[in-house]
Parts: C-alpha cells; structure tokens; sequence
C-alpha cells in the first residue's frame, strides 16, 4: 500500500540515518519517488543536520557504532521535541525498545529485513502524526494569542469609552455597576438601543470575582426560539436535527464566569423556562441528556424592552423577571449625560487612531458645538459611527463641524429614537438637522416623532429588501448594520419576509 502523494503531509521530509551505504541506497531506490528524503552516514552527521533539513521523521537503523539509534532519537527529542522517531532493528532486545518507547523518543520500531509496503505505511502515518501535532501546536499558539487579545480589550480602558465623563449620570452609573460587581446576583441592564447595554455588562464581569473566569454572550434576536434553547443547553449527540456532536450551551461555557445574554425579552418560552432554572437552581440540562449539570455562572441581561409589559401581556415569565431584576441597573441615554460628549469624542477617535493612525484625534470647537446641539436617538453607538465617517472623510488634522454628517437616516439612529424625547418635524428625507435635533432654543414643539420614525425606517427598510431582492445579510451590509439588530428592527416593524 503506497502512500496517497496528494496527503498535505506527504513532503514533509523525512531523515534516513545508517552507516552503512548499501542501506542508505536501498531505502532511496524504494522511496524516492514518494517520500522526500534526506540521508546521513551515522548519528553525529545525523545531529549535525537536524537544523538545516529539520525532519519530521527520523528513520534510524538501531546498531551503529559511535552512537546507536536509540541514543540518536534520544538526542533527537531533547533539539526537535514532536520530531517522529523510527527505529529499524534487527535484534529482539524488547525491555530496550519498551523503554525507548515509554520515554518518547521511538515512536515506531520495524524489523530488519524491512519490507516496502509495511514500512511505507509506517512512515506515512509517521508523517500525518507529525503534521497533526505540528497544526495542533499552531492551534495552541493561536488560541493563546486570542485569549491575550480577549484578556487585553477585557482590561482595556479604550473599550470602557461608553462609561467616559464626570456628569452625574455616568458617576450614578459607575456607582451602580459597582454595587453589582459585589454581588453575585443576576444583574438586569436596560436603556436604550446603543446606550452602551453590552459594555456596563462587561464592567460588571471584569470588576467582579469572576473576571477570571469566562465571558460568554448570547444574542437572543439572532436564533428562533428553537435555536435559543439550543445555544442555551447544548445537546448531545444525535439529539437535535442534524445529526451534528455533541456541544456545550453557553451556559456551560460560562461557567465559573459571566453570561450575558442580549436583548431578554426576545427569548421564547422553552428559553425562557431554561434560564429561569439554571437562575433558580444553578442547573443546566443539554438536549437529550439524562441528567442535569451543575453550572456556577454569574447571569447579567440587557433589554431595550419594558419586560413588565411583556410580564403583563403573558409574553415573557413573571418569575423569570423577578429573578432578572434582583439587581437592576439603567444606562442613561447620551441626551441625559451631553456634557460628557468631550470625554467620549476622544475615547472614539483614539480607538479609531489605534486601528489608523492616520484618523483626526480632534474636533473643532465648532465641530463640538453641533455635537452639543444634536440629541443623538442612536446615543453612544451613534455618536461612534458620526465620528468614525466623519474622520473617514475629513482630510485635515482636525474634524470640522462640515465634517459631521448628523441627522443622517440610519438603521441604528432610528432605532434608538422609539424611546428618545422628541424635537421638530423631520426633513422629507426622513433625517433630523442638528438644528432639528436641538432642544437649547426651547422652542421644539411636540410632535408624534416615534410614529414618524418608525414610518419613515419601515418604508427605507422596505425599499432595501426589495433592492436586494429579500436578502437580509446584503440589507444588513447596505445599511451598515449588524444582522441581528436587522433581524430585530423588522420584528418589531411587522415586516415578515
């Protein structure tokens, strides 16, 4: 059985040692053509070449004067750990070849005469063995690389510029988060869409006990209530459509640290009924599964949904509220805090300067001055995206107040409006000026510009699912948004698609 020449492996090379000639040539004559080769005339020329040919696999004849092949492939681990080493051996000395094995250093061993087709076989799974530890190292080193990364933006202040400002509200905010980094409770996080929900929970994970411990989100609008419960439980094997293995739910995932779960109130019942006993009684049970296990996992969910109503209309679970709201902490929208407008300016435009160095890191006085006027429905996440197309097209050092596209219809700004106190009628783009936007002159008359909006974002909506002939992903790249924030937009505007 000759090896497949088309294996990812197949070249690795591989190092033929003996100090006899004739062998040398006759391993040559029967696998140069299939394997790549190189060859050394005993193992002091052996060690002298690991460098330059760096092999993956070491075949080696055991009896060699100076320095057997035992002692070479010995050698050989302590230079080149995960190099495969093969011994060819005419002798039965068995607790010899037992220890070599046991200790690493021969992973193989093959009796002389050697015949083609078993040695071929040998030397290729010696081949994808080597190349398997060689990806799985890689893996390790990518992983721990992404877990340093995870734990630097965690810690990261930058990542914090939500929470930037000495106003009254964000000093009551950080108190808050505080007093819920202390306890162990569920935490409940409202406020509105792009208030910065996502980010006092993960405060409140890196100032606990538990920030050690895992990170792990879930965002409910992007699953149907059968996919919630999934992510949630997991399953085992064979127990959901698909026939896919065995995974852990997130729940499990989290386990000695923080699960956050966005947007609650769009759980469904089964979902629902999952988190209240994994609240109530630390309990997790995959799909399938006979018995539950047993999860301590710290629980902090945000929503932009008035969850008594929903208690109320029977649509999400009153004890499962209760449990949420043990602990309740409420993000001020960015019109309640607008003195901190400064402090979170510099936050967004030195994270923009981390990932381009070419990025303005300052605002105008002027440019400050139609910040301050604006009431930003989108609040933070709004104010983000203004500063970040602003610096996009700004071609100077400093960002200008001609540089600040405000009021431009946006996915995210119209969402965040449903809740936001309103000003004057809305251009017949459907945009909000900065003088529009205002409240300073005290002369905005109130009008219904909740309906207004969602009017106005149902009809641009419509209009770019039919641009892309239904299809939701190209409507969320359109219009610059996430899927799920898509996905919750037309839920809550009744368009079925």
């Amino acid at each position: 059985m000759q090896p497949d020449d088309t294996s990812r492996f197949a070249r690795l090379p591989i190092l033929v040692v003996d100090d006899e000639q004739d062998n040398l040539d006759a391993f040559r004559l029967a696998f140069r053509r299939t394997f790549n080769l190189a060859f050394a005339r005993g193992g002091s020329e052996a060690l002298a070449m690991i460098d330059a040919v760096r092999p993956a696999v070491v075949v080696s004849d055991q009896r060699m004067p100076g320095m057997g092949g035992i002692e070479l492939l010995t050698q050989l681990q302590e230079r080149r750990p995960g190099t495969v080493g093969v011994l060819l051996t005419a002798y039965t000395d068995l607790p010899l070849l037992l220890d070599a094995i046991h200790s690493g250093a021969v992973h193989r061993y093959v009796q002389k005469p050697w015949a083609a087709t078993e040695l071929s076989l040998v030397l290729t799974q010696c081949l994808e063995r080597f190349g398997m530890i060689e990806e799985n190292a890689a893996l390790r080193r990518r992983l721990s690389r992404y877990a340093s990364y995870l734990e630097r933006e965690q810690r990261d202040p930058l990542e914090f510029g939500a929470l930037s400002g000495e106003s009254a509200a964000v000093r009551s905010l950080s108190a808050s988060i505080a007093r819920a980094a202390e306890t162990a409770s569920p935490v409940l996080v409202t406020g509105e869409p792009g208030a910065g929900k996502r980010t006092v929970a993960r405060a409140i994970h890196t100032q606990s006990e538990r920030e050690s411990g895992p990170f792990v989100e879930l965002i409910a609008q992007g699953y149907d209530p059968a996919g919630q419960e999934r992510e949630l439980r997991g399953w085992v094997a064979g127990a959901v459509p698909g026939g896919l293995p065995e995974r852990a739910g997130r729940l499990e995932l989290a386990y000695g640290g923080t699960f956050l779960i966005e947007e609650v109130g769009a759980l469904g019942p089964a979902a629902q009924r999952a988190l209240a006993r994994a609240l109530t009684d630390g309990l997790v049970e995959r799909l399938g599964a006979e018995s539950p296990l047993h999860v301590p996992v710290r629980v902090v969910a945000t929503t932009t949904d008035d969850l008594r109503a929903k208690v109320a209309a029977g649509t999400f679970d009153g004890a499962l509220y209760d449990r949420l709201s043990v602990c309740a902490v409420r993000v001020p929208p960015l019109r309640e805090r607008i003195e901190d407008l400064p402090a979170l300016a510099e936050h967004t435009l030195l994270r923009l300067a981390r990932r381009s160095p070419r990025v303005p890191r300052r605002l105008s006085l002027e440019a400050h001055a139609a910040l301050a006027k604006y009431m930003f429905p989108g609040n933070v996440r709004e104010l983000a995206n203004v500063l970040e197309r602003a610096a996009i097209h700004c071609r100077g050092e400093v960002i200008g107040a001609t540089d600040l596209e405000l009021g431009i219809t946006r996915l995210t700004a119209s969402a965040g409006a449903s809740s936001a106190v309103a000003s004057p009628s809305s251009q017949p783009g459907g945009g909000l000026s900065p003088a529009q936007g205002s409240v300073a002159d005290g002369t905005a008359q109130r009008i219904d510009l909740d309906g207004k909006l969602e009017e106005v974002e149902r009809r641009e909506l419509l209009a770019a699912l039919e641009q892309c002939h239904g299809n939701k992903a190209e409507v969320a790249r359109v219009l610059g948004v996430q899927r799920t924030t898509l996905y919750y937009r037309l839920r809550k505007l009744g368009i079925d698609v």
